[in-house]
Protein backbone atom coordinates (compact mmCIF):
# COMPACT_ATOMS: atom_id res chain seq x y z
CA UNK A 1 0.00 0.00 0.00
CA UNK A 2 1.82 3.53 -1.23
CA UNK A 3 -0.97 5.78 -0.26
CA UNK A 4 -1.00 7.64 2.95
CA UNK A 5 -3.63 9.56 4.84
CA UNK A 6 -3.43 12.80 6.98
CA UNK A 7 -7.23 13.13 7.98
CA UNK A 8 -8.75 15.04 11.62
CA UNK A 9 -11.79 15.38 12.67
CA UNK A 10 -12.96 17.63 15.73
CA UNK A 11 -16.08 18.47 17.48
CA UNK A 12 -15.49 21.14 20.40
CA UNK A 13 -15.93 24.70 21.23
CA UNK A 14 -14.31 27.70 19.92
CA UNK A 15 -11.80 28.79 22.43
CA UNK A 16 -11.58 32.54 20.87
CA UNK A 17 -13.18 34.81 18.09
CA UNK A 18 -11.66 34.09 14.51
CA UNK A 19 -8.64 36.16 13.89
CA UNK A 20 -8.50 37.13 10.12
CA UNK A 21 -5.35 37.92 8.02
CA UNK A 22 -6.28 39.76 4.35
CA UNK A 23 -3.71 39.91 1.42
CA UNK A 24 -3.22 41.54 -2.00
CA UNK A 25 -5.53 40.24 -4.33
CA UNK A 26 -8.63 39.33 -2.15
CA UNK A 27 -6.98 36.10 -0.62
CA UNK A 28 -7.31 35.81 3.50
CA UNK A 29 -6.94 33.34 6.20
CA UNK A 30 -8.64 32.91 9.36
CA UNK A 31 -7.44 30.93 12.13
CA UNK A 32 -9.18 30.43 15.65
CA UNK A 33 -8.47 27.82 18.73
CA UNK A 34 -11.01 24.58 19.52
CA UNK A 35 -11.42 23.20 22.87
CA UNK A 36 -12.14 19.48 23.06
CA UNK A 37 -12.62 17.43 26.11
CA UNK A 38 -11.73 14.12 27.48
CA UNK A 39 -13.83 13.12 30.77
CA UNK A 40 -13.25 9.48 32.59
CA UNK A 41 -14.25 8.77 36.04
CA UNK A 42 -11.26 7.50 38.47
CA UNK A 43 -12.02 3.53 39.06
CA UNK A 44 -9.87 3.96 42.43
CA UNK A 45 -11.53 7.27 43.55
CA UNK A 46 -14.50 8.29 41.83
CA UNK A 47 -13.53 11.44 41.38
CA UNK A 48 -14.67 12.61 37.72
CA UNK A 49 -11.73 13.46 35.98
CA UNK A 50 -11.65 16.59 32.72
CA UNK A 51 -9.25 17.36 30.39
CA UNK A 52 -8.78 19.73 27.49
CA UNK A 53 -6.95 19.77 24.63
CA UNK A 54 -6.34 22.73 22.28
CA UNK A 55 -6.41 22.48 18.26
CA UNK A 56 -5.50 25.43 16.16
CA UNK A 57 -7.38 25.84 13.19
CA UNK A 58 -6.66 27.45 10.02
CA UNK A 59 -9.40 28.47 7.63
CA UNK A 60 -8.78 30.06 3.97
CA UNK A 61 -11.01 32.29 1.84
CA UNK A 62 -14.69 31.79 1.63
CA UNK A 63 -14.61 29.63 4.27
CA UNK A 64 -12.94 31.84 6.31
CA UNK A 65 -15.63 34.70 5.48
CA UNK A 66 -18.05 32.56 6.63
CA UNK A 67 -17.03 31.60 9.69
CA UNK A 68 -16.06 35.09 10.84
CA UNK A 69 -19.55 35.88 9.89
CA UNK A 70 -21.23 32.80 11.95
CA UNK A 71 -19.10 32.06 14.89
CA UNK A 72 -18.03 33.47 17.98
CA UNK A 73 -16.13 32.15 21.14
CA UNK A 74 -18.35 29.03 22.88
CA UNK A 75 -20.11 27.91 20.02
CA UNK A 76 -20.21 24.74 18.96
CA UNK A 77 -18.19 23.67 15.70
CA UNK A 78 -17.38 20.27 13.68
CA UNK A 79 -14.09 20.38 11.43
CA UNK A 80 -12.38 18.27 9.09
CA UNK A 81 -9.03 19.17 7.78
CA UNK A 82 -5.37 17.56 7.72
CA UNK A 83 -2.38 18.44 9.90
CA UNK A 84 0.25 20.87 8.98
CA UNK A 85 3.56 21.40 10.87
CA UNK A 86 5.65 24.76 10.45
CA UNK A 87 8.35 26.15 11.40
CA UNK A 88 9.23 29.58 12.49
CA UNK A 89 11.85 31.66 14.49
CA UNK A 90 10.94 33.62 17.48
CA UNK A 91 12.52 36.85 18.93
CA UNK A 92 15.73 35.00 20.54
CA UNK A 93 16.63 33.20 17.09
CA UNK A 94 14.93 29.52 18.44
CA UNK A 95 13.66 27.38 16.07
CA UNK A 96 9.53 26.64 17.14
CA UNK A 97 7.15 24.71 15.65
CA UNK A 98 3.15 24.72 15.83
CA UNK A 99 1.00 22.23 14.42
CA UNK A 100 -2.51 23.30 12.82
CA UNK A 101 -4.97 21.70 11.35
CA UNK A 102 -5.84 23.01 8.05
CA UNK A 103 -9.78 23.14 7.83
CA UNK A 104 -11.40 21.34 4.58
CA UNK A 105 -15.03 21.01 6.29
CA UNK A 106 -16.73 23.07 8.39
CA UNK A 107 -20.17 22.32 10.00
CA UNK A 108 -21.86 24.98 12.55
CA UNK A 109 -23.67 22.51 15.39
CA UNK A 110 -24.53 25.75 18.09
CA UNK A 111 -24.69 29.52 18.25
CA UNK A 112 -24.57 31.65 21.80
CA UNK A 113 -27.30 33.81 21.56
CA UNK A 114 -25.90 37.20 20.83
CA UNK A 115 -27.65 40.36 19.15
CA UNK A 116 -25.10 41.40 16.89
CA UNK A 117 -24.58 38.12 14.88
CA UNK A 118 -26.61 36.75 12.51
CA UNK A 119 -28.68 33.43 12.89
CA UNK A 120 -26.59 30.92 11.55
CA UNK A 121 -28.76 28.82 9.46
CA UNK A 122 -28.04 24.75 9.36
CA UNK A 123 -25.15 25.17 7.12
CA UNK A 124 -22.38 22.80 6.57
CA UNK A 125 -19.15 24.10 4.54
CA UNK A 126 -16.70 22.17 2.56
CA UNK A 127 -14.12 22.99 0.68
CA UNK A 128 -14.67 26.58 0.63
CA UNK A 129 -18.00 26.29 -1.00
CA UNK A 130 -21.47 26.41 0.98
CA UNK A 131 -24.09 23.49 1.36
CA UNK A 132 -27.17 24.06 2.93
CA UNK A 133 -28.80 21.02 3.65
CA UNK A 134 -31.70 19.77 5.72
CA UNK A 135 -31.48 17.38 8.98
CA UNK A 136 -34.76 16.43 8.27
CA UNK A 137 -34.82 12.25 7.71
CA UNK A 138 -37.35 12.36 4.92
Amino acid sequence: MASTLNKVLLLGHLGDNIKMHYFEGGNCIGRFPIATNDEYTNKTTGEKISNTEWHNIVVRNKLAELCEKYTTKGDKIYVEGRLKTRQWQDDAGNKRYTTEIYASEVIFLGQKKQENKPTTPTTKIKKETTNFEDDLPF
